[in-house]
């Protein structure tokens, strides 16, 4: 969506799309602004409430069959398994995802681990293409005049033109960058807390090859899921960078995170879009 800091100002019904990495501020953000009649729209809590869902029940019946005292109770309709996502708690969503690696290290071998991140690109898409039927749900069901679009730090990944073109339609794409000074300070929180995470099939399969090389490592099942994953955020990181500026030059605004940590609340917010409007037209111009 392209607009003049007029026409956003004059904008009633504010519709934005959060785009960059995870840990950025995305979903804080989205948090500050729904207290201030802004609808939180979480692309990992719909693919975890609605299109993993199922999936994500499978595998915690499969392991609940297991245990002789659940599976009799399971049989008989005696309890009943439900997941308990919240937005800002996306548990069951990365349990499922899961780390490549040693199964006896709590890891994924590489066929069910390509099985899964398949589901989930394609829930990612679904979630997505929801966009503008919630924009209408926001507005006419629960009464929010604005809509901030969290989305996840894979959108980039999807290699799924339509979502781009439809998010860019219907609403302003905000990508918050990194400034190269804050790089290492985010690359060390991933690592410091390793989590599961989405990867191109084509960066996968680099990715572990070298990683397997410079390990002296044969197999995938002898892997340390957290050491690869740590070793590979980097390496994803860096390769995200490009995506997220050829989304962001033609459809959206740019802002970093050391303006976002800045913002208080939603007039601070507000300023910080003009700004960034300012300075595309400028660009242009120049």
């Amino acid at each position: 969506m392209k607009i003049t800091v007029e026409e956003f100002r004059a904008w009633k019904g504010r519709r934005i799309t959060l785009l960059g990495m995870s840990g950025v501020g995305k979903t804080h953000l989205s948090a500050m602004l729904r207290r201030h009649d802004w609808f939180h729209y979480s692309g990992d809590y719909r693919i975890g409430t609605r299109y993993l869902d199922e999936h994500i029940l499978d595998l915690i019946k499969a392991q609940a069959m297991q245990v002789p005292f659940l599976r009799d109770l399971l049989r008989r309709d005696w309890i009943f398994i439900r997941n308990n996502i919240k937005v800002a708690e996306l548990g069951p969503v990365l349990s499922f995802v899961g780390k490549l690696g040693n199964p006896e290290r709590g890891g994924l071998g590489l066929k069910e681990f390509k099985r899964r991140q398949a589901l989930y690109r394609q829930a990612e898409i679904d979630a997505m293409l929801d966009v503008p039927g919630f924009i209408d749900k926001a507005r006419d069901i629960y009464g929010y005049n604005h809509f901030v679009n969290d989305v996840g730090g894979s959108l980039c990944e999807l290699d799924e033109p339509r979502v781009i073109e439809l998010l860019a339609r219907h609403t302003l794409i905000l990508y918050i960058q990194v400034p190269e000074q804050d790089e290492i300070k985010l690359i060390q929180r991933a690592q410091a807390d390793p989590k599961p995470l989405y990867y191109r099939p084509e960066f996968l399969h680099s990715a572990i090859k070298d990683y397997l090389a410079e390990r002296n490592l044969e197999y995938v099942a002898e892997v340390d899921p957290d050491d690869f994953t740590r070793w590979v955020f980097p390496r994803l990181f860096n390769s995200r960078v490009p995506r997220y500026e050829a989304i962001a030059r033609p459809h959206g605004y740019t802002v970093t995170s050391t303006e976002i940590a800045l913002v208080r609340d939603e007039q601070d917010f507000l300023h910080l879009l003009e700004q960034a409007i300012a300075r595309k037209v400028l660009q242009s111009d120049g």
